[in-house]
């Protein structure tokens, strides 16, 4: 198990090249499933998780080459096991997303019930009740859950989602592409990582409208061939870089980036003073031209602000004038970066899903963890602008979603190392 060792930085400066979507790489790759072609998928960040699902993929029958830096081919010619190995699985939620197109193409998919952060309960329910609409019989056993497709296979229905899930939209999604008929999924996840699987699925040859909006409409057809897709920039990492310049009060151009996606992120840190700088793929982000002053968030998803955003954005709101508020609503156990900030310094209180929060605090360097993976970024952001030396242990969480992690921030002039035990 590593460290990291964050000392006391100046104004970060420099440029920032964002890497591809951790959050959309993880479900195209559970889509190649869907095909027995070649898929050939680029700007795939080297991260924990894309290694966890190209085990997961492997022992499902895939064959999984690196054909450059950041570029893997996937060919599953034949699916050999339609049941996922429960320590790959427990390692990594987005797991679950093999389930909609093993069902799909196989009839038959068993899950072991997946672990990943402990953020929240994040269940599967929503999941279970779409592939149940399209015809599945969904069957528990012990810690397993089975989903079978009956003799007639899938058959498109409309699903409404009692809440905008971005997991259950994408596996529904994947299962729908080969059912029979047209299945509506209503109150769907609108974020920009359904569209990019939307896009790469319509590139295969399935028919799907609609991504982005609230309702998502899905044509079955009889077969996906391979296709070639790029991961779009992932909008957190951006987000994060964005704080790391307010938070350093630095000046940071941050490349490969869509504004668009980040239409909240700006906004909140608009308000709060920062100058950025919009183009067409880049920012450019100035927490160095004037004081800087509290703002209220609260989470929603996509087009609201992101909950991935919240714990780093809550580190940054401790170095500002005044007080702010921080409302979670999509998960009920993302506060627990708070103790750890108040270790360092910080004047935060909570109650239920909402946290106060005392600006100036004078941050200090101390013994800290990472108790999950936005968190970790959050104490990291911390660190850089707390007096002395942060220590930050359980970084895995952190390597599981941030490529280069280090390297980024050292290219910005951040004092950071990792060291082992």
């Amino acid at each position: 198990m590593g460290k990291y060792l964050v000392h006391h930085s100046g104004p970060l400066s420099g440029e920032v090249v964002i890497s591809g979507a951790k959050n959309a790489v993880l479900p195209l790759m559970a889509a190649a499933l869907l095909s027995e072609d070649k898929c050939v998928i680029r700007d795939v960040p080297q991260l924990r998780d894309v290694a966890f699902m190209k085990e997961i993929l492997t022992s499902l029958g895939a064959e999984i080459e690196e054909v450059e830096e950041n570029t893997i081919s996937i060919v599953t010619e034949d699916i050999v096991s339609t049941e996922a190995q429960f320590d790959l699985v427990n390692k990594m939620r987005a797991s679950i997303l093999v389930m909609g197109p093993l069902l799909a193409r196989k009839g038959r998919a068993r899950m072991p019930l997946p672990g990943g952060c402990a953020i929240g309960a994040r269940p599967i329910d929503l999941h279970l009740k779409g592939l149940e609409a399209l015809g599945a019989e969904i069957i528990f056993k012990d810690t397993y859950v089975e989903a079978r497709a009956g003799g007639q296979g899938l058959i498109g229905d409309t699903i409404y989602l009692d809440f905008p899930s971005v997991g259950a939209t994408e596996n529904i999604m994947m299962a729908a592409v080969l059912a029979e008929g047209v299945t509506f999924i209503e109150n769907a996840a609108e974020e920009p990582e359904i569209v990019d699987l939307a896009n790469f699925l319509n590139k295969m040859g399935a028919r799907i409208k609609g991504a982005g909006t609230d309702t998502i409409k899905i044509e079955g057809v009889k077969h996906l061939s391979g296709a070639k897709h790029t991961v779009i920039p992932d909008r957190i990492e951006a987000g994060t870089f964005m704080l790391a310049a307010a938070i350093t009060r630095g000046n940071v151009r941050i490349s490969n980036a869509v504004p668009d996606h980040l239409k909240p992120i700006i906004a909140k840190l608009r308000e709060c003073g920062v100058r950025i700088e919009v183009g067409d793929e880049y920012l450019i982000v100035r927490g160095d031209l004037g004081p800087q002053s509290a703002t209220d968030i609260k989470t929603l998803p996509y087009p609201g602000f992101p909950t991935d955003i919240q714990s780093p954005f809550m580190a940054y709101l401790t170095t500002v004038e005044g007080a702010s508020t921080v409302i979670e609503t999509v998960f009920e156990n993302r506060f627990m970066h708070v103790s750890q900030l108040r270790k360092m310094g910080a004047s935060i209180e909570t109650a239920g899903n909402k946290a106060i929060i005392k600006g100036n605090a004078s941050l200090r360097g101390t013994q800290v963890m990472a108790t999950d993976l936005r968190a970790g970024a959050a104490l990291v952001l911390a660190g850089l602008a707390a007096e002395g030396v942060t220590e930050i242990s359980e970084i895995y969480h952190i390597e599981r979603g941030y490529e280069k992690f280090i390297e980024k921030f050292r290219g910005l002039g951040a004092v950071i190392e990792r060291i082992d035990d």
